[in-house]
């Protein structure tokens, strides 16, 4: 087991320059263009791909650092250059990711290549879970999966929502449900391979922030894809059902929610995102402080907005330290005792928001136009309270978590 280090070593700082690089470079040059457009940055995908970034070696060395720092130090960086074209990037992870938890080896060697292509011919995946009437509330899911015994298949059908490459996807992964009488541990996840009949793209969203982003609804319609698809397969799903239907049957037992203890797992890496908007608009309402001048001194000598600096910078180095905590506790499978996880995202997400809008301000006017950044980060920024579990969501499960109570 690593030990808790808030320093980082010198191949961590080196990837972290090679990518704060990449940020500064690559992805910030294009964000206001591909804001503006509101289109998957393909050009900027394939620059990663180039460079090693957009690829799944890259992302499995992080996610397996023993100090738990290589995914939010890449968050952070990635999202300080823009966290449109930032989660474009890292997008296609949460599918692969999804594989990886879930999944065979045979399962993770067939698919996850498949969902980043390569440097020439990029590719993006989709994880699709949220549906319109099931978003935070996991256990109201209604996408159906009803397995075809005479033909060895899985046949889906259900509306999904809120999907990150939804519909343009080269490989869609699919949480549904098998047993509507267990609730939320009634679900499994599938492989929907590239070109299968019965997907389709619904309703594109027009969003707020992230706008280079692509989110959109996703279709299924008689879906079929092979037994094979089924995450981890069935003689695995059928162990976990009916383990599942016998503690329903004794009753009084509390079983931790699955998808919610996944989530909970992977929140400080939304968190690490949030830290670099935070940053990012935290850096441009600095420089523009020393710089600008009001009544024949730089705005930073009003104490009023040294002041708001000197709070904004607290509230970054405090997010950070508590999205490292918990990556650092998920990493080395230090129990969420206290919901550790859910506190770094909560505190991150809110951090941003309000950064954000105090850059703005000290901007005043200026910060109010898109020839300043700051404005697009604070739409951005408010994403964070949303995705991944809402800050209402966070709350609570750091209160049911405190308390004992179940989380579901």
């Amino acid at each position: 087991m690593a030990e808790f280090t808030m320093e980082l070593n010198d191949e961590q700082k080196e990837v972290r320059d090679w990518l704060h690089g990449f940020a500064a470079d690559v992805i910030r040059p294009a964000a206001a263009e591909w804001d503006e457009r509101e289109e998957t940055p393909w050009p900027v995908i394939q620059e990663a791909a180039k460079v090693g970034i957009y690829s799944l070696d890259f992302y499995a060395r992080q996610y397996f650092d023993a100090t738990g720092l290589g995914i939010p130090m890449t968050m952070e960086e990635l999202f300080w250059g823009d966290a449109g074209i930032a989660l474009s990037i890292v997008g296609t992870g949460l599918a692969a990711v999804g594989v990886l938890a879930n999944g065979t080896e045979e399962q993770i060697g067939t698919w996850i290549p498949q969902m980043y292509g390569d440097a020439h011919d990029v590719k993006v995946a989709a994880f699709c879970s949220s549906e319109p009437d099931a978003g935070s509330d996991v256990a109201s899911m209604r996408t159906r999966a009803v397995y075809d015994e005479a033909k060895d298949e899985w046949v889906l059908n259900g509306t999904k929502t809120w999907a990150t490459n939804g519909g343009i996807a080269n490989v869609h992964v699919v949480v549904a449900v098998v047993d509507p009488e267990l609730g939320s541990k009634g679900h499994a996840s599938f492989i929907v391979p590239p070109n299968t009949p019965g997907l389709s793209q619904g309703q594109k969203f027009k969003k707020h922030g992230i706008r280079a982003s692509h989110t959109a609804e996703v279709i299924l319609d008689d879906v079929r894809v092979p037994g094979s698809c089924l995450l981890g397969g069935k003689e695995k799903l059928d162990e976990r059902l009916a383990r599942a239907r016998e503690k329903a049957k004794k009753g009084g037992e509390r079983v931790k929610n699955a998808a919610m203890a996944t989530f909970e797992a992977s929140r400080p890496a939304v968190g690490a995102m949030a830290v670099g908007t935070a940053r990012a608009a935290y850096e441009v309402a600095l420089d523009y402080a020393r710089t600008r001048e009001q009544f024949g001194r730089p705005v930073i000598d009003n104490q009023g907005v040294a002041f708001q600096l000197a709070d904004m910078r607290t509230q970054i180095d405090a997010a950070r330290l508590l999205v490292w905590r918990a990556s650092w506790m998920a990493v080395n499978g230090r129990p969420f005792t206290a919901a550790e996880g859910s506190m770094s995202k909560l505190f991150a997400s809110e951090t941003a928001k309000k950064v954000t809008a105090q850059a703005i301000q000290i901007l005043g006017g200026n910060g109010y136009t898109r020839e300043y950044p700051v404005e697009r980060m604070h739409r951005d920024a408010a994403i964070y309270t949303i995705f991944e579990g809402t800050s209402e969501i966070q709350r609570l499960v750091i209160a049911r978590t405190l308390s004992g109570l179940p989380i579901r």
